[in-house]
């Protein structure tokens, strides 16, 4: 019953579904300019001038060189940098607090691919998304990095785990925090399971974007307590002004 008349009407739905359309087009989640019938959910335009890192071919080193002194990382790269008021920054936003989970596999198939013709993720054994807590998880339905680090594990033939890796404090925003205030605020917000399936294995960390690496710091330094692991990580967006 619940397509009869789908079934029925096959002209009527299809007029009705093109008539939707004209009143609720599909628009660029970078831009908001309406998408053409052979586009999804970011237009061609944006697509080619989106700001690309090119880390992970070009300087393997450099997302590795914030963290020196703090996380030893195996390899490390971002898919876009981060501008304020940017293209980047409207597509996260909208990832995160707009219900577009579907970008999150947009950026997993797009770096993946990438990835797989890059020497320094070959090795890869175990996928790790960056926790939220279950309150926010609740509110929002969803891990904002979830599918991003899905489809990244599929590409390198890896393990995705989300039951490792958890969330204990569910912390307030850091956006105006420095590095000092966010890595207090987070140092004891996580906390690990089941370390030792994961010892001697080449674990990729995932994670939306850097602002000041504090995050990723305290997860690594739970991951690193339990187990012997190579830890590498993956992020859609750096900030451009973490190299300041």
């Amino acid at each position: 019953m619940k397509y009869y008349f789908i079934f029925k009407y096959p002209k009527t739905f299809a007029y009705a579904f093109k008539i939707g359309k004209s009143f609720f087009p599909k628009t660029c989640q970078a831009c908001n300019h309406i998408l053409t019938d052979y586009e999804m959910h970011i237009c061609v335009k944006c697509r080619h001038e989106l700001p690309l890192t090119k880390y992970h071919y070009e300087r393997p080193e450099v997302v590795k060189k914030i963290f020196y002194g703090r996380v030893e990382l195996e390899a490390a790269t971002a898919l876009f940098y981060f501008h304020k008021q940017g293209a980047v920054q409207h597509l996260l936003h909208n990832l995160k607090y707009k219900g577009q989970e579907q970008l999150g596999q947009v950026f997993g198939v797009w770096l993946g691919a990438e990835l797989q013709e890059s020497s320094y993720f070959k090795s890869i054994d175990v996928v790790i998304p960056v926790p939220v807590h279950s309150k926010k998880l609740k509110q929002r339905g969803y891990n904002q990095v979830a599918l991003f680090a899905k489809h990244l594990a599929k590409s390198l033939n890896a393990r995705y785990v989300d039951t490792i890796l958890l969330k204990s404090i569910n912390t307030k925003t850091q956006v105006f925090q420095s590095r000092e205030e966010r890595f207090h605020s987070v140092a004891n917000s996580f906390y690990a399971k089941n370390l030792s399936t994961i010892d001697g294995k080449h674990v990729l960390l995932v994670d939306d974007v850097i602002t000041t690496g504090a995050t990723i710091e305290a997860c690594a330094l739970i991951l690193n307590s339990g187990s012997r692991i190579r830890l590498s990580l993956a992020t859609i967006a750096i900030t451009h002004s973490i190299f300041r």
